[in-house]
């Protein structure tokens, strides 16, 4: 079985938010495989349905043997475990964890589009991937992710902790 390097984004914003990300960590190291890279925390607006909390964000690389689907079956089933319950789109969650790019590749299926098709519109998403892999290019859009970030229209406050 061949390793695949996958790039998994973190996020909550209700409940414990600190506590939710280390659980759902624990779970993916344990469950997907080995997180060999993971960004600084980052507090950041919500995008879509403004009118909510503040997420926390970040992003881990992980080395998995597992094929797109099983990998995204998998976080699925971890969000679940966690108490994520889907409601309502870009609503209030305990946590959400999704795919962003495994290996270069570029595949379609009915749970999972790789890349994550929202990277380039989004800040906090682009900042943690900036920290932890800066000249890593998107295979659509053949840019960097600095670049991606330096063009990115989204204005919404991505915050360090």
């Amino acid at each position: 079985m061949s390793l695949h390097k996958a790039f998994i984004l973190l996020g909550s914003n209700q409940g414990q938010r600190k506590e939710f990300l280390q659980k759902a960590r624990l779970q993916i190291d344990e469950q997907c495989g080995s997180i060999s890279s993971e960004s600084s925390l980052y507090e950041t607006a919500a995008w879509g349905n403004t009118r909510q909390e503040a997420f926390l964000n970040q992003v881990l690389v992980i080395s998995t043997t597992l094929r797109p689907d099983e990998l995204m079956s998998t976080l699925l089933e971890i969000e679940a475990a966690l108490g994520r319950v889907r409601t309502e789109k870009y609503g209030p969650r305990t946590i959400d964890l999704d795919i962003l790019f495994y290996d270069d590749l570029v595949y379609h299926s009915s749970i999972v589009t790789l890349p994550h098709p929202a990277i380039q519109d989004r800040r906090f998403v682009l900042i943690p991937l900036q920290e932890i892999s800066p000249d890593k290019v998107h295979p659509v859009y053949r840019k960097t992710i600095t670049t991606l970030l330096n063009e990115c229209a989204d204005q919404l406050e991505v915050k360090k902790i």
